[in-house]
Order: C-alpha cells, then structure tokens, then sequence
C-alpha cells in the first residue's frame, strides 16, 4: 500500500518542487525586493485616483515594466517544461514498490555472500597459517651437549625434589642424557637439505675456531629461572665466555642462511638449559596450566657447575633418539681441550673390558667351588676337592696377573 502512495505522489511533489525551484531562480537578486513593492504597488493603485503627480506616473511606470519582465521570465516555466524536466529523471519510469523490493533483496543478498566470503577469509587464513607453521616448523638444530657429572647430577636432584612435590611433573622432566643447549633451530625438509646443513656445520667449525684463538671456554651454570611459567632452565652466568658463545651462535647463524637454510629465530638469542617443560606431555598440559615456582625455591641460586666447550651437535627433534637419552645425531664438529683428550676414552673403553674379564673369572671360580663341595658330599674325599680347587684358583690368578698391564 505504502509503495502505490509513493508512486502516486512522487511525481506530483518532484513537479512543484521543480517548479518552484524554477521560479525562484527566474527572479533575480536585484528584483526580489520587487515583489514587496509589487504588494505596495497594488495599494498605490487601488489610491491612484486620489494621488496626483509625475512621481506617482513614474513609479506605475517602473512597477508595469518590472511585472512584464516577470512574466516573461516565468514563461519558460510552463507545465510542458516541467513535464519535460521529469521525463529526464532517472526514476521517472521506475516501479517504487518493484525498487524497494529489489532493494531489500540485493543488501540482503550483499549480507549473505559478504558473510560467507569473511568466512572463508577466514578459513582459509587459518589454512595457510596452519601450513606455513606446520612448513617452517623447526626440526633440526645446533646441539651444545651437557657431559659434566657434576652439572647433570645436580639437575637430576632438582627433578626428584620437583616430583616429591608434585608427581604429576616427572612427565615433564628432560631425560639426564638429552641435556643441551641449543644454539640454532632451523626447518629441514629433505634429504639434500640435511645435506647442506652438514656441510655448513662442518665450515663453521673454521670460523669458531678463529673466534676462539685457542682459548677454552668455560660455561658456568648457576641458577634456576623459567619460561611463562611453562619451561624450567638453568641459567648460564653472564661473563666473557658466555658473550663469546653468542657470538658463535651468531657467526653459525649467518653461514647457514648463506647456505639457503632458514635457521634461527627473530628473538635474540638466549642460552640457556631446559630440564623441564610442559610441553613434553600433552595430558599433562591440560592439568597443569603453569609450572609453581615453589618447588623449585632451594635450587634458585645453586651452583651446578662449568661445561668446556667441546663440541656442536646437528641434531633431529623427531627421528629415534640414541640409547643414552641424546637426541639422533647427524653430524659433529669438535674442537678445544676435549678433542686431545680423546685417548682418555680408550683407556675408559680398556679398563671396562678388564673389569668384565675379571667379573667373568669370579664368576666361573664360583661355580667350580660350588661344583666341588657338591662333589665332595659324594665322594666324602675333601683332600682331592680342595686340591683341586686351588689348583684352579692358581691358574685364575695366573690368567689374571698375565692380563693386567
């Protein structure tokens, strides 16, 4: 109903409105004032009779010539014109109730698919995030390994006194074996790309040795800190050695972007020993929100001790780790007071294999004793038993003397 009133009425108002907007502008400034005399001008005329003079014949003269020139001016203004004027309109033709219609359908419809376009924005931002994450999502990195006793025995004594308190964290603990710390991350996605990693860890070991001058590096662990209350660590000591390991990290960094691998992360490096995190066990995440600076209070300040710089890692995040708890390795470089040290794990390797060979004598001396008592109960001839017997721990201890250096 309301659209068919609209459509009846339109033209009418759109016609006077023209119209007046027309006459308006038919009227010059100048004359305006006219009109008020025009009114004046009607009274004069009405008192003509009584009023004499050539002032008088004047002013008709000038009100006649100012009513004729206003009536040619509004001629153009006729209803053929104004007829004219809305036939230009663009809406003169158009249905009112059709339009608002159409209206109505077409922002509804905009609303519609302005919505399902955001949401697939959306989806699809979500989509390509996921993948690039997932893409450059680090799975590689720089291995500083941890192999003082004294360092990783006091970190074990920190875990236990963490799980006394609260049990459910033990699955949160680094196992004593995988402690390091990590200098540079990156994302390796093939083969040929872990190859070229090889290969820019192995020129890196010119440049640290040239950063090191033959000088051996010290790095002091003292203190516990952590990460948004999801990750525990041991700090390192700020001094000399610890900013020279910086700059290792750094002079790492750059050969193997050089070498086209997105290594490293935006934030500045920070050294540092994780023996703790939430992020180990999924379930675990979800009952406990943060890590309580409590359990940890006595181990604040401690001192666990110094590591020698010795040796960097490349090593995996996902592949199978070794069976002493370190991560699979791919490639090493070694330098400093370890490398001329290495004789001594020979001699370790040595002194092992006495230790089972005599381990192993003990063991079948045993046995021959036990052999013989039960031989002599039967026989009930301790002489030759005995005899025996240290017939055979002579030659025992002959094997021995002959085997140890």
């Amino acid at each position: 109903m309301r659209p068919l009133l609209l459509r009846r009425l339109l033209p009418a108002l759109c016609s006077a409105a023209v119209r007046a907007l027309l006459a308006r502008r038919a009227v010059p400034m100048a004359l305006r004032p006219a009109e008020g005399a025009e009114r004046d001008g009607g009274d004069a005329r009405s008192a003509a009779p009584e009023l004499d003079g050539l002032e008088n014949i004047q002013q008709k003269k000038i009100f006649k010539e100012n009513e004729e020139k206003t009536q040619q001016r509004e001629e153009p203004c006729a209803a053929d014109s104004v007829d004219s004027l809305m036939a230009e309109m663009p809406f003169v033709d158009t249905d009112i109730e059709d339009e608002c219609a159409m209206h109505a359908t077409s922002e509804l419809s905009i609303k519609k698919k302005r919505k399902r376009t955001t949401g697939r924005e959306i989806e699809e931002g979500i989509e390509r995030k996921k993948k690039k994450n997932k893409q450059y999502q680090p799975n590689y990195f720089i291995s500083l390994p941890i192999t003082n006793p004294k360092i990783t025995g006091g970190i074990q004594a920190v875990q236990d006194a963490i799980i006394q308190k609260d049990q459910r964290l033990s699955r949160a603990m680094v196992h004593p074996g995988s402690l390091h710390v990590t200098m540079l991350v990156m994302h390796l996605s093939s083969e040929e790309e872990i190859s070229i990693a090889v290969g820019a860890l192995s020129d890196s070991k010119v440049f640290v040795e040239d950063l090191l001058k033959g000088k051996r590096v010290d790095l002091s662990f003292q203190g516990i800190d952590h990460f948004r209350n999801q990750v525990g660590f041991v700090n390192l000591a700020e001094n000399d050695h610890t900013t020279l390991l910086k700059e290792i990290a750094e002079t790492m960094k750059k050969i193997f972007q050089e070498k086209g691998i997105m290594a490293g992360e935006e934030r500045a490096f920070k050294p540092h020993l994780t023996f703790m995190k939430l992020s180990k066990s999924t379930e675990l995440r979800k009952q406990v929100k943060k890590i309580d600076s409590s359990l940890y209070e006595d181990f604040k300040t401690h001192y666990f001790g110094d590591e020698i710089l010795h040796r960097f890692d490349l090593c995996s995040m996902l592949k199978k780790k070794q069976p002493n708890g370190y991560y699979f390795c791919e490639s090493s470089i070694v330098f400093g007071e370890k490398q001329a040290a290495e004789p001594d794990d020979a001699e370790l390797v040595s002194l092992s294999k006495r230790l089972v060979e005599n381990a192993v004598l003990k063991a079948v001396q045993q046995y021959l004793e036990e052999t013989q008592n039960k031989s002599r109960q039967t026989d009930g001839s301790p002489a030759k038993t005995e005899e025996a017997a240290s017939g055979s721990k002579n030659e025992s201890d002959n094997d021995n003397s002959k085997k140890e250096p």
